[in-house]
């Protein structure tokens, strides 16, 4: 098995999978220590690098995309100090980090996992419920619903109308943002019936901060929200394979269902839904 010892926790690899343990001393952001042990399957990385640095060096891990939604939400957005797949390292562990390094590089081909995107998540689901608080609010996430109650840091245009209450078949996007100079950070709930952009300050769909840069642990509300809401790929695939047939068109209609079902077999659907895009194709 090789070892890491980092500045900020500690890397394994045993050839099949990279596990990240968190430190928990002072130094360690608070957000790394919240996510906690990750383990990461080979089929899920697409890199580890190695990073040379003027006081010792850095690894990086990069996932495929779409195996981790966590990923996906901050998009490269984290800082370094707060990014769990970025690992600190001193100068005596150069050279173990640089064998890391092209160990998994060496395992990746051995196994001949691609780089290319996934179409499901490989990591496994954050669990719930779930609570963050930044800024104007707090966000909580029970695997159905999401509720945002507001501090007396909040507007009026967010708080007199009370809490929001969000149904997660209502949700079609999830945005996060850290603070960056003057502007807010923010968690952002898009949904069915949002026509019009409103600032993060005054959106009632919306958390906002402008003193955390990372939000606290916002990000991993927004990653177990992601990760229950269909995967970008199914997004991709669903339009045309579930188009409405005509109803006269029993041919078409056929065609469209053998559509859904390699979907359904191939994993982008997942069982709900497949039934989903079923029943509307089938209503017309």
């Amino acid at each position: 098995m090789d070892e890491v010892l980092g500045r900020d926790g500690t890397w394994t690899f045993d050839l099949e999978t990279l596990r990240i343990v968190p430190g928990h001393g002072r130094g360690v952001h608070k957000l790394r220590q919240a996510i906690g042990e990750l383990s990461i399957p080979l089929e899920a990385i697409a890199s580890v690098v190695y990073e040379p640095g003027r006081k010792g060096a850095r690894l990086r891990l990069r996932l495929r995309d779409g195996a981790d939604p966590l990923s996906q939400v901050t998009a490269g957005r984290l800082s370094e100090n707060a990014d769990p797949y970025l690992l600190a390292v001193d100068t005596n562990q150069i050279g173990t980090s640089q064998y890391f390094a092209e160990s998994v590089r060496t395992a990746l081909m051995v196994h001949q996992v691609p780089s290319t995107p996934v179409t499901r998540y490989l990591l496994p689901t954050l669990p719930t419920p779930i609570t963050a608080a930044a800024g104007d609010g707090t966000a909580t996430f029970d695997g159905e619903y999401i509720r945002l109650d507001w501090s007396w840091m909040a507007e009026d245009s967010k708080s007199a109308a009370g809490p929001v209450q969000l149904a997660l078949s209502d949700v079609t996007a999830v945005e996060w943002r850290p603070q960056k100079g003057i502007s807010y950070g923010f968690l952002r709930f898009r949904t069915k019936t949002d026509t019009n952009a409103v600032a993060p300050e005054h959106d009632r769909h919306c958390l906002a901060w402008g003193i955390q840069r990372d939000g606290g642990t916002t990000v991993l509300v927004a990653a177990a929200v992601v990760s229950r809401l269909p995967h970008p790929s199914t997004a991709r695939a669903l339009p045309e394979a579930a188009a409405p047939a005509k109803a006269d068109d029993p041919d078409a209609m056929l065609r469209r269902l053998r559509e859904l079902g390699e979907l359904h077999k191939s994993g982008i659907l997942t069982d709900e839904e497949f039934a989903a895009a079923k029943r509307k194709l089938l209503e017309g």
